[in-house]
């Protein structure tokens, strides 16, 4: 006989999940009351069969939604394969993934890791070596930017609530204002390693980038021997309507990153690097034991052949026209919208009052969406969303502006430097065009 006291009340296998994560996992997310146990699609399904239409794809990770049947196959047929051999011997997928990733970006070498923010850190590391003859230290990261967790991309990343209870950083990191070409040539000299740059930013409440400030900062980086990294982990390999979100600008980078959606769902990132640079690594200067394993990059290889075959570019580019055309009209109706801002199928829309209790009100009535920089209504739908898909997000998110009562306004002053032609007294639309 088990002594002790249990209760006499049965769980659900997802009160059971739950009750198990809120008490064995460290406390670092804020979750709704819900366990999703299968996927088709566009869609999403918890433990008791309710169906949710995902408009968050993951966080840009699901761009072929859930339980895509060519990523299924691909699946099963490698699970009779090697699943990890180190990086200490070739496999048959990393060489092939490397050769495509480098024609796409217009890099030419690459190196894999397991994640956004792993990327992030060899980037850095890669610039420090690269520059360390010369004595070049200094990294620039811009305000409103986000680059990760570990310690190296937190010290990239702009926002106090990431930074403060981690201090002291990495040294030698500065930031520019958002779009002040003014500051960037200030604070720009020859002890500069490095500046990091999202073209689109993600976390930070969807802001492009402008043309004259990525001009300006390959001009400066080409002068003083830096590198230009492109942080495209959010928005790269097709979310905007581009195959790097960059590609809207005169001029390469130096150093890419990505993650999220390359593996279809599995953990895989990689930086993507011009020779120059690339070169300052040599063998022992760096490492992963899991980076480029060969299922995460059978999977990649397959993920890029389906969004080829399927033309998924040309439909997040349709798509996201769809998107964008349905949410201006919406703006005319709902007078708390202050912006729209976004490219393809990464969108923002930028509200005067605080998002979380609209994201709350999405789950409720079957939408997943998130909310960002507390005030913007984050979208990331799977590059497969239809039409019709479309069109069934913009009637449920009027619902939800509509019929969720209004909560308190947010400061104007929280957003990022915008250039003087874009400001407006009126809410607009903003594409990276």
């Amino acid at each position: 006989m088990v002594s002790g006291k249990r209760s006499a009340r049965t769980h659900s296998p997802a009160e059971g999940a739950m009750e198990d994560a809120s008490k064995y996992l460290v406390n670092t997310y804020r979750r709704p009351p819900l366990v999703f146990s299968r996927g088709n699609g566009c869609y999403l399904y918890d433990q008791q069969g309710r169906k949710y239409l995902d408009f968050l794809g993951g966080i840009a990770v699901n761009a072929l939604g859930h339980a895509h049947p060519r990523v299924v196959r691909l699946l099963r047929r490698q699970a009779s394969a090697p699943l990890h051999i180190s990086n200490l011997y070739f496999n048959e997928f990393q060489g092939p993934l490397a050769h495509q990733l480098a024609q796409m970006s217009g890099m030419d070498r690459v190196f894999f890791t397991n994640s956004g923010t792993e990327a992030v850190e060899g980037a850095l590391k890669l610039a420090r070596a690269a520059g360390h003859e010369s004595g070049k230290t200094r990294i620039l990261a811009l305000e409103n930017s986000f680059h990760g967790r570990t310690f190296g991309a937190l010290s990239v990343t702009h926002a106090a609530k990431y930074r403060e209870p981690f201090a002291p950083l990495v040294p030698n990191v500065e930031f520019v204002r958002f779009n002040d070409v003014a500051e960037l040539e200030s604070k720009f000299d020859s002890s500069v390693c490095a500046i990091i740059v999202e073209a689109l930013q993600g976390e930070g409440g969807i802001n492009p980038l402008s043309v004259a400030f990525w001009t300006r900062a390959r001009e400066l980086a080409s002068h003083h021997g830096a590198a230009l990294i492109a942080d495209e982990i959010q928005s790269g390999l097709g979310r905007t309507g581009r195959a790097f979100a960059y590609q809207r600008y005169p001029g390469l980078p130096d150093i890419v990153v990505i993650a999220k959606a390359l593996a279809g769902g599995l953990p895989l990132g990689a930086i993507m690097a011009k020779e120059a640079f690339a070169s300052a690594f040599a063998p022992g200067l760096h490492g992963s034991t899991f980076g480029g394993g060969p299922l995460t990059c059978a999977l990649a290889l397959e993920f890029l052949s389906i969004v080829k075959d399927d033309k998924l570019i040309e439909n997040v580019r349709a798509r996201g026209a769809q998107l964008q055309a349905g949410l201006t009209r919406l703006m005319r109706k709902i007078d708390f919208i202050r912006e729209v801002r976004g490219e393809g199928l990464m969108i923002g829309i930028d509200l005067s009052v605080e998002g979380q209790p609209y994201v709350a009100a999405a789950v409720e009535r079957g939408v997943l969406m998130n909310c960002t920089h507390e005030h913007v209504l984050r979208l990331l739908p799977p590059f497969i969303v239809s039409e019709k898909q479309v069109s069934e997000f913009l009637a449920r998110f009027e619902a939800i502006l509509s019929e969720t009562p209004r909560p308190a306004a947010v400061s104007v002053e929280t957003q990022p430097h915008r250039e003087p032609h874009r400001e407006a007294a009126a809410p607009r639309v903003l594409a990276a065009v």
